[in-house]
């Protein structure tokens, strides 16, 4: 199988009291001023965009009709221990009209498809829980 370039996204960040973060394409524009958890959130968004992306893929993939949009609540904690920082992650996902088990598989399949997932596989502990 031959690599294909998506997408590439493009963020220009600046820390300090003035801190901000912004999207080559304009879609982001925030204020990051000291001390403000902004990477976990952040990080959350963009896992949960990416994650509904990978349900809404396992589904088709399975000729599963989704009747409503899948939805996330990522909590993206950041811990220290010894003064070694590490995240922790629960995703809670929501897939309204979808039997249980049926939601189940998705929502397992969807690690093996999200690059999130993937990239965080054995480096963080995370909880996927159907809501």
């Amino acid at each position: 199988m031959t690599e294909k370039l998506l997408f590439t996204g493009k963020t220009h960040i600046s820390g300090g009291r003035n801190g901000s973060a912004r999207s080559s394409d304009g879609t982001i524009d925030i204020k990051l001023p000291q001390p403000h958890p902004a990477a976990e959130n952040l990080f959350g968004i963009a896992w949960s965009a990416c994650y509904i992306g990978a349900i809404e893929f396992a589904a088709s993939q399975r000729k599963i009709a989704l009747p409503a949009g899948p939805e996330v609540d990522a909590e993206i904690d950041l811990n220290v221990d010894n003064g070694s920082f590490f995240l922790r992650a629960r995703l809670n996902v929501s897939l309204p009209g979808i039997d249980r088990d049926v939601a189940e598989e998705l929502i397992e399949a969807a690690h093996g498809i999200c690059p999130y997932s993937k990239a965080t596989h054995g480096n963080i502990d995370v909880q996927t829980r159907l809501v």
